[in-house]
């Protein structure tokens, strides 16, 4: 017990150690991280394309861009989105298929998702996990998930591990907040979502970033020492989950940094914030550099390899 207590204090004081070396830079300014909300990134392996959210008021849609001799394509709407509100796409490791969230009607001819969250209804906002197929060079249809991953019209925030299991977020007893939850994969089908140790629903829990092995989670939270939603990363190990790590103030804003996603290696983190950029007086600002959600990326090693030497 003594040992794994000295290791959790050792790997949070070398986390805000390299926490201070790590500056978030901006993803693809201009292409992908534009004038609108941008946020929740989803490669496929190869990291050569990138589907992701672009909103605009309520309305939300996921578009596609291909890294192509050195430059990210100007992003067009995904062949399965445009005619509802989708949003945070959701690759397998593998890239068989993606699960992401969309508000359109359960049924034929149904109308809307509507949501209750944070307190109160959001009509036409709802969400639901939605999932397509990669099969001869094309996505499928959209299929729903069933219900058991499906049991709140509120679930947002998808993220696949590599057996299939799904990570996501719906509200918590307490509807005032939001709690992370995971739902195991089996042949048969997906297990009774479980929410997450770490989760309890006291306190907003948002967005979870699975490692494909499932040895770590990013994700945002507004508990302490929060300024509002920041960034956390909580590991695994024998089969336990430990105490969440802030990622510290130079990685955090005092606005809000969420929509946590994992590069296909899972060495970079991305994530949404609506912080701006620091410009010398007199500099004209880019026109993507407004306030709104940007896309934003930073190195994980640091984190990761103070955890790997606390654990040895």
């Amino acid at each position: 017990m003594f040992r794994y207590a000295f290791a959790a204090v050792f790997a949070l004081l070398g986390a805000n150690v390299v926490a201070q070396d790590v500056t978030p830079t901006v993803f693809a300014p201009g292409v992908i991280s534009g004038p609108l909300h941008d946020s929740a990134p989803a490669f496929t392996p190869d990291g050569r394309t990138v589907y992701f959210t672009r909103s605009e008021g309520t309305n939300s849609t996921i578009l596609v861009s291909h890294l192509e001799q050195g430059r990210w394509s100007t992003p067009v709407t995904a062949p399965f989105s445009g005619q509802w509100s989708d949003m945070e796409p959701a690759m397998s490791p593998d890239g068989r298929f993606l699960v992401f969230i969309s508000n359109r009607p359960k049924t034929p001819h149904g109308k809307p998702l509507d949501g209750f969250f944070m307190g109160r209804s959001f009509p036409e906002r709802g969400g639901n996990l939605w999932k397509v197929t990669w099969d001869n060079g094309r996505w499928s249809a959209p299929v729903r998930l069933p219900d058991v991953v499906n049991g709140s019209d509120s679930t947002f925030a998808p993220s696949v591990a590599a057996d299939g299991s799904l990570y996501f977020m719906h509200p918590a007893a307490d509807p005032k907040h939001f709690r992370l939850f995971r739902a195991a994969w089996h042949r048969n089908g997906y297990d009774e979502p479980q929410a997450l140790p770490f989760s309890d629903g006291h306190v907003t829990d948002v967005d979870p970033a699975v490692a494909p092995d499932e040895s770590f989670v990013v994700f945002g939270s507004s508990r302490s020492p929060a300024r509002g939603i920041d960034l956390f990363i909580v590991f695994r190990d024998n089969g336990e989950w430990g105490t969440p790590i802030h990622l510290g103030n130079g990685v955090n804003s005092a606005g809000s940094d969420a929509e946590a996603r994992l590069s296909p290696d899972h060495q970079t983190l991305y994530f949404a914030s609506d912080r701006m950029v620091d410009i010398a007086p007199g500099t004209v600002r880019a026109d993507w550099d407004n306030g709104k959600y940007n896309i934003w990326q930073i190195p994980l090693a640091p984190w990761l390899a103070a955890h790997a030497k606390a654990a040895h």
